[in-house]
């Protein structure tokens, strides 16, 4: 039975103390042991299926859950048991997550293409087939997503050829890794702190007595104070110049302008999970935060699509045309990046509203 949180908001609600905490934690390791078990159960291992996949996201959404509420709550927590599982905890969802962004990122250039092109809409298919399967002789989930030719021009589809031969390796090898993680040792390790977790909780002596709330306001705090120091003026005009400073530059890293937004992303997930500890899963949706959160995911999906887009222009000896699409490929992830910064400050600047 689910466990019912008092509104901390409520000031004759009483404090909300550690016991809610681990009740948390407990939950969610529960919720990682059961998709781990359904993981397995439905040969995640070898065949890559829909059950598995969703299995395999299940077991991240719970791995970023019990790693965020430590890093928050911190205090209340064995420091050398929580410093020993959270970074633990951060590979493994890490690990999991490569497969599921190299997909995307493929679809989402491809797309891009197709509507750069002013092609026609055309049936989502298999791609990646000019690649090999994966070298443990394990085939990942087929990707689908937009073929790379068809009705394009011939740098466009070339581009598109390139990109699906580059990631749909970087796909592939991410698949090897995820499931040697999954057998390794040190996975291992983390599931068994994970099954302890599951009933008994390592809180400090004065836990059950120590109120939430100012931990959860110091999440709070840090994920305004990092988006006071966004850019948010510069991201409100239509043109953002300074976003081509080094555009040519052979570095492969990522644009300097869009740590921060990134950094921004993650401490927004980590208040969404102090949240959650405080308000309980019947806790109203803050619409603010949810949009937030949202125009950031797209931030970040732009963000990478774009250096896919720079990374595959640099390969050696490609043809001009390639090379051309390629380029106005990654203009327009960057234009997407652009978009999505407008949203987000759009979108903070309002008042929060929640749903009854």
């Amino acid at each position: 039975m689910a466990q019912q949180h008092l509104d901390p908001t409520d000031p004759a609600a009483g404090a909300v103390t550690g016991d809610t905490l681990a009740g948390y934690l407990r939950a969610q390791a529960t919720e990682f042991l059961r998709a781990l078990r359904l993981h397995r159960e439905t040969g995640g291992s070898s065949n890559g299926t829909e059950e598995s996949v969703d299995a395999a996201r299940a077991l991240r959404r719970s791995a970023r859950r019990i790693s965020g509420s430590l890093h928050t709550f911190r205090p209340l927590l064995d420091t050398a048991w929580s410093e020993e599982i959270r970074p633990e905890l951060a590979w493994l969802s890490g690990t999991l997550g490569l497969e599921h962004s190299y997909e995307a990122r493929l679809e989402r250039l491809l797309l891009a293409l197709h509507r750069l092109s002013g092609s026609s809409a055309v049936p989502a298919q298999t791609v990646g087939a000019a690649v090999g399967g994966p070298t443990d002789g394990a085939a990942p989930a087929p990707l689908k997503a937009t073929p790379p030719n068809g009705n394009l021009t011939v740098g466009a589809a070339k581009a598109g050829a390139l990109l699906d031969r580059q990631l749909t390796l970087a796909r592939t090898r991410a698949h090897s890794t995820a499931l040697q993680a999954l057998g390794s040792s040190r996975f291992h390790a983390v599931a068994d702190k994970v099954a302890v977790l599951a009933s008994e909780v390592p809180l400090t002596a004065t836990a059950t007595s120590t109120d939430l709330l100012p931990m959860a306001d110091a999440a709070e705090e840090r994920l305004t104070d990092a988006i006071t120091a966004l850019p948010l003026v510069t991201a409100g005009h239509p043109y953002n110049a300074e976003a081509l400073i080094h555009g040519l530059s052979p570095d492969p890293s990522s644009h300097p302008q869009d740590g921060p937004w990134h950094q921004v992303r993650l401490l927004l997930r980590l208040y969404r999970y102090a949240r959650e500890v405080l308000l309980g899963r019947g806790a109203p949706v803050d619409l603010r935060l949810l949009t937030a959160g949202q125009a950031l995911n797209r931030h970040r999906d732009a963000s990478e699509a774009a250096s896919a887009a720079a990374q595959a222009a640099r390969t050696p000896r490609i043809a001009p045309a390639t090379a051309y699409a390629l380029g106005v490929l990654h203009a327009d992830q960057r234009h997407e990046v652009e978009a999505s910064r407008f949203a987000f400050q759009q979108c903070w600047q309002k008042q929060t509203v929640t749903t009854p």
